[in-house]
């Protein structure tokens, strides 16, 4: 997947992907990570979810890393902060109080970038991600982070009905990047009402894996 399918997308507001609040299983299941105020969060492929927000105003610490300098603007407007911007290497960092965030490719942040991280919130990284590329992502991530603790939201359905993204990851796909490092545990299944896009039954998993 080209990096211009998402400027695109982004460019023609076509991000039906964005909620306009935290995502309610967030809210519900992100305490079984055990995570103390304070505590850095990574969330790649951040776009501008209004979890950031929620996370800042829990007290925590987030660095993001999105594609789309749109995006981050828009992030940053709607939080209502005026970041200081710097370029590192092929990266943007935008920074302000307890929150950093890097613009460009994912695969072009190091954990020295990234520095230590408490734990992972991926509700649209793993999934906005094709098959072919989901593999070398879900081992980079572990690679920068130093195999943080993760919550991961899923979507599963049958992708003969309807091309990704977001795509379908199913129990046997997060096993096979996560399970030789965490353990892993399914906090909930939950159907996705009126369906994906309207168009197909689907269901989201909430995955919860901690580093064994």
């Amino acid at each position: 997947m080209e990096p211009q399918f998402w400027h695109d997308k982004w460019e023609n507001n076509q991000i039906a992907f964005h909620n306009e609040g935290a995502h309610p299983l967030l809210l519900k299941h992100w305490s079984s990570l055990g995570l103390s105020k304070g505590s850095r969060v990574f969330i790649p492929l951040c776009g501008k979810t209004r979890d950031i927000a929620w996370f800042l105003a829990q007290g925590y610490h987030v660095v993001g890393v999105e594609l789309s300098e749109l995006a981050i603007q828009q992030l940053f407007s709607d939080l209502g902060i005026e970041p200081q911007i710097e370029t590192i290497a092929k990266l943007h960092h935008y920074q302000a109080q307890n929150i950093d965030i890097y613009e460009g490719d994912i695969f072009e942040l190091s954990k020295t970038l990234l520095d230590k991280v408490d734990a992972i919130y991926d509700r649209a990284a793993l999934v906005a991600l094709p098959q072919t590329m989901r593999a070398e992502y879900a081992a980079h991530i572990q690679a920068i982070s130093m195999q943080a603790a993760q919550l991961i939201i899923c979507f599963e359905y049958n992708q003969d009905e309807l091309n990704g993204p977001p795509f379908s990851v199913d129990e046997a796909e997060v096993t096979e990047y996560y399970a030789d490092n965490y353990s892993l545990n399914i906090l909930e299944k939950v159907p996705v009402e009126r369906g994906l896009k309207g168009q197909c039954h689907a269901t989201e998993v909430v995955w919860s894996i901690l580093r064994k």
